[in-house]
């Protein structure tokens, strides 16, 4: 599938920007949407995009960029925070609870808000990219607000997904470990998290998870059906 329009949320750097570099390279006109308008305007210059600054946490603000982009064939929700508490839930403060859900799981219901229903009416074949996390697959004992929001974006692209069945809209979900952005200075190459988000969009496959942690996922599941008392994933490798 080879997309015309596309438009990618936290596009100013990570993994956003590294998917725009990749359509860019295919010939796919790319709308880029970051909060940061200077980083935004930047990197759109060198990748030669349209920058539309955008807050992914405001409904208005993702119904104008939505407006800015109606021809959209694939839209990345990818914009995402990390927050400044990260460890157990009880530590985090009200602020960044609020913050990084407005952010991590609003950011995904105003993007689908925003976008869905004009797709559908085109008619036209489309698809959704949702950047979630294997934090959102797999839980340690902190992690702070991102690893819950993490969890409950994981929902929202089950979901649309569910939703979106039978439509010519589909839907990846993206669930990478540690990648070096702004978020990390470890790591995989967002590079590398792109091209993988890309195939798997293209062979129609739903979820994008981490080499060696399938085991780790179906674990989870099975103690969630069985009533025990959760226990720490074990880390591949």
């Amino acid at each position: 599938m080879k997309f015309t329009n596309a438009v990618v949320t936290g596009a100013a750097g990570g993994i956003g920007r590294a998917l725009a570099a990749r359509l860019r390279s295919e010939g796919t006109h790319v709308v880029l949407a970051d909060i940061d308008a200077d980083a935004l305007t930047a990197t759109a210059g060198e990748l030669g995009g349209e920058a539309v600054p955008a807050d992914v946490s405001d409904a208005a603000s993702m119904a104008a960029l939505a407006a800015a982009a109606p021809d959209t064939d694939l839209v990345c929700l990818n914009a995402g925070i990390v927050g400044r508490d990260l460890g157990v839930p009880w530590e985090v403060s009200a602020e960044d609870w609020a913050r990084v859900f407005a952010v991590n799981a609003g950011g995904v219901s105003n993007g689908l808000r925003a976008f869905v229903p004009g797709m559908l009416a085109s008619g036209r074949p489309g698809h959704i990219l949702i950047t979630a996390s294997l934090a959102g697959l797999v839980t340690f004992p902190a992690g702070g607000a991102y690893a819950a929001s993490k969890h409950a974006v994981v929902a929202l692209a089950e979901q649309a997904a569910l939703s979106l069945a039978g439509t010519p809209i589909g839907v990846t979900m993206l669930c990478p470990a540690l990648v070096r952005t702004g978020m990390s200075p470890e790591g995989e190459d967002p590079a590398d998290i792109a091209d993988a988000a890309l195939t798997a969009i293209r062979a129609g496959r739903f979820a994008v998870v981490p080499d060696g942690w399938g085991g780790e996922i179906e674990r989870r599941g099975r103690w969630l059906a069985s009533g025990e008392q959760p226990s720490l994933p074990n880390v591949p490798g």
